[in-house]
C-alpha cells in the first residue's frame, strides 16, 4: 500500500480564497431559512450540472435564474394563493409584464381596467402597442362593455381584484366565466387584497400577481413581485422574465418570507381599521367622497360583501377638501409617502404619484382629482388613529 499523497501547500492568497470552503461542519437546521447570497453554484460534476440546466431537478446555479430563497418564497406564495406553482420577480411590474408577455405575441389583442395603477395603465397603452399587442381599456365592473371589447385576437382579460386607488370590485367570477367563454385568460392583480382577504384563482384567475412590496411584506423593507398560476403558465412567464433579467434578490426574497409569516393577522388589524375610519371620514363635512367597499353606498357593496367576506384589506380613498393643508395638519404623526399597506399608516396622493403617468383628462374621468387622498391604513391602536384624523380634519 503506497503512502498517501501529502496535502499540497498553499500560497496564504490561495488560504485567504478558500479556507473555510472546504468543508462547512454540519449543523442544526436553522429555525429560519438562511439568505443564500451567492450569485452561483457548483456542481460535482458535468450530469449534474445539465440536470439543473435542463430543468430536469430544481436547483439554484445562477443568480439570475433564482435563489434558495426565492424557491422558497414562491413555494409559499402559490400556497397562499391555492395555485400550481408561482414565480417571484424584481418588482410587481416585472412580475405582470412577465405574466403578460408569456402568452401574448404580437397581433393578440387584451381587454384592460381603465382604473389598474398608472404604471400598469403605462406599460399598456405606451410599451404593448410597440410589440404589436393591442389594448381596449374599458371599465372592468360594467360586464357588457368588457364583452363588447372582446375580438377574435383577445387573448387577456386583466384587472385589479380592488383597483387602486378608488376600490371598485370588478366581478372576478363573472369575469372568468366570460373570459374563457372566449377562449382568453382573467389576469388579476391581487396586490390591494392579498390572499389574506381573496384568492383570485378560486374564482377563475388564470394568472395572479402581486407587488410583494406591499401586504405580503408588510413592512416597507422588501421589493419584489409575484405571478401565481399554473405550472404551465409560471413557466412561460419564468422564460420572459430571465430574458428580461427581472430577478428578486435573495435578500428581498427572504425579507419578504418574514412579513409573510404574519400575513393574517396583519390583514385582519388592518381591514378593521380602514372600515372605522371609513366609517368616519364619510360622516364629516370636509370629505367630499369617501371610496372603500364596506361602505353601503359603494357601488359595488353587495358583490364586495360576498367576494370579500373577511374584510378588505388596509385601503380606502377620499376627497378632501382643501387635500394640501389635511396633510400639513398631519405631519409628524401620518407620513405622505408614494407607497402603502405598511404596518404604520400612510397617505398618498394619486394625482401627483400613482397615476401620474395618466393624461390629466383620462385622470379626472376615472374620478382622481388633486384633492384626492388615498390612505394605507395601519395596524396602530384604533382610538389614537381616530384622533389624528379627526384632530387634522378640524384644524
Amino acid at each position: 500500500m503506497s503512502d498517501p499523497k501529502p496535502a499540497p501547500t498553499y500560497d496564504l492568497t490561495t488560504l485567504a480564497a478558500r479556507a473555510g470552503e472546504e468543508a462547512r461542519p454540519n449543523r442544526a437546521p436553522a429555525l429560519v431559512e438562511p439568505i443564500y447570497q451567492s450569485t452561483v453554484y457548483a456542481f460535482a460534476d458535468l450530469d449534474d450540472l445539465d440536470r439543473a440546466m435542463s430543468g430536469q431537478e430544481p436547483s439554484a446555479f445562477y443568480y439570475r435564474n433564482g435563489t434558495p430563497n426565492a424557491a422558497t418564497l414562491e413555494r409559499a406564495l402559490a400556497t397562499l394563493e391555492g395555485t400550481e406553482a408561482a414565480l417571484v420577480a424584481g418588482s410587481g411590474m416585472a412580475a405582470i409584464s412577465a405574466a403578460l408577455l408569456g402568452v401574448l405575441k404580437a397581433g393578440d389583442h387584451v381587454i384592460t381596467d381603465a382604473r389598474v395603477y398608472g404604471v400598469t395603465y403605462a406599460l399598456l397603452a405606451e410599451e404593448f402597442p410597440r410589440l404589436g399587442i393591442e389594448v381596449s381599456f374599458v371599465d372592468a365592473c360594467d360586464l357588457n362593455e368588457v364583452e363588447a371589447a372582446f375580438r377574435d385576437t383577445t387573448r387577456v382579460v386583466h384587472v385589479e381584484s380592488l383597483t387602486n386607488p378608488l376600490l371598485t370590485v370588478p366581478d372576478v367570477p363573472a369575469l372568468a366565466r366570460l373570459a374563457h367563454g372566449r377562449g382568453a385568460l382573467l389576469s388579476v392583480d391581487n396586490t390591494f387584497a392579498s390572499p389574506a382577504m381573496f384568492r383570485p384563482a378560486e374564482h377563475g384567475a388564470d394568472l395572479v400577481t402581486h407587488s410583494v412590496s406591499k401586504y405580503l411584506s408588510g413592512h416597507s423593507t422588501a421589493f419584489g413581485g409575484v405571478l401565481c398560476a399554473s405550472a404551465e403558465l409560471v413557466a412561460l412567464a419564468r422564460t420572459r422574465l430571465l430574458r428580461l433579467g427581472g430577478t428578486i434578490s435573495a435578500f428581498d426574497a427572504w425579507m419578504t418570507m418574514q412579513g409573510l409569516k404574519t400575513l393574517g393577522l396583519r390583514m385582519r388589524a388592518h381591514s378593521g381599521n380602514a372600515q372605522a375610519i371609513a366609517d368616519v371620514l364619510v360622516n364629516h363635512p370636509r370629505v367630499k367622497a369617501v371610496y372603500h367597499p364596506g361602505l353601503s353606498d359603494h357601488p359595488q357593496f353587495h358583490l364586495a360583501m360576498d367576494l370579500y367576506p373577511n374584510g378588505f384589506g388596509g385601503m380606502l380613498s377620499a376627497d378632501i377638501e382643501d387635500a394640501p393643508r389635511f396633510v400639513k395638519a398631519l405631519a409628524g404623526r401620518i407620513p405622505l409617502a408614494p407607497s402603502l399597506a405598511d404596518v404604520v399608516t400612510t397617505l398618498s396622493w394619486p394625482w401627483g404619484t400613482s397615476h401620474r403617468p395618466l393624461p390629466e383628462g383620462e385622470r379626472r374621468r376615472l374620478g382622481i382629482t388633486p384633492n384626492l387622498l388615498r390612505l394605507s391604513i395601519g395596524i396602530e391602536d384604533i382610538g389614537d388613529l381616530l384622533g389624528d384624523f379627526e384632530r387634522a380634519l378640524d384644524e
